[in-house]
């Protein structure tokens, strides 16, 4: 699951980012406010961290701005600010959950995996499957006609998309900027190590391919029986 974390405190930014990633959550991680928000409107995440100090635009500006436009992303504020109405006002915001600095990490890791939990009930869509593969998002657990499949983070960010579009093409570009967010070389072959080692992983030993190239355009999930 990718989770975005909006802090421009350097040394929490990293606690977090580091602390998040030993968990096997695909981490992006901005320090100001309003590529921040450009990342959370633009981009798909399934949590985003938010700090309320922030640099050309404030937390609080962010949570009332995504949330007049819709989103829906689970927001945890994470913030100095620990006063009863500074809580009250996050949450009436459109806050999900609000946990004030200093903080241990073991009750961060614990709040989002509730917020995780939550969407991921409300949203129906814990399980993915098809065609007798199975992508579960809560134990990040994938299996092919039963048999487990283990499964590096990237791996599991790249089958989760795949698996949400079945059918349809990915440009390397989409890959890059949903697998990597903005934490990569787009002059390097990452995405086609990266296939193939999902490939190999998916695929290999079984009759029926399920992960395809299509040569100069991109990737795609597809049975062709």
């Amino acid at each position: 699951m990718h989770i975005l974390v909006i802090e421009d405190e350097p040394s929490i930014r990293e606690f977090v980012r580091q602390g998040l990633e030993e968990l096997d959550f695909q981490v992006t991680v901005c320090a100001d406010g309003k590529l921040g928000y450009q990342l959370a409107s633009q981009e798909s995440y399934d949590l985003i961290i938010l700090d309320l100090m922030l640099p050309v635009m404030d937390g609080m500006a962010i949570l009332r701005q995504l949330r007049g436009e819709g989103h829906s992303t689970p927001v945890l504020i994470l913030s100095a600010r620990h006063s009863v109405d500074e809580r009250v006002l996050g949450l009436q915001s459109g806050a999900d959950d609000y946990l004030v600095k200093p903080f241990a990490f073991a009750e961060l890791a614990a709040r989002c995996q509730t917020l995780l939990r939550r969407q991921s009930a409300a949203s129906g869509t814990d399980v993915l499957s098809y065609q007798g593969l199975t992508l579960d998002l809560l134990s990040r657990e994938a299996r092919r006609d039963g048999v487990l499949i283990a499964l590096k983070p990237r791996e599991f960010s790249l089958l989760k998309l795949l698996m949400t579009q079945p059918g349809r093409v990915l440009s390397k570009t989409v890959i890059l900027e949903q697998v990597w967010g903005f934490q990569f070389d787009p002059q390097t072959n990452v995405v086609d190590v990266l296939v193939c080692r999902l490939r190999a992983k998916i695929d290999k030993g079984y009759a029926t391919p399920l992960l395809h190239t299509i040569r100069g355009v991109g990737y795609v999930l597809r049975h062709q029986g």
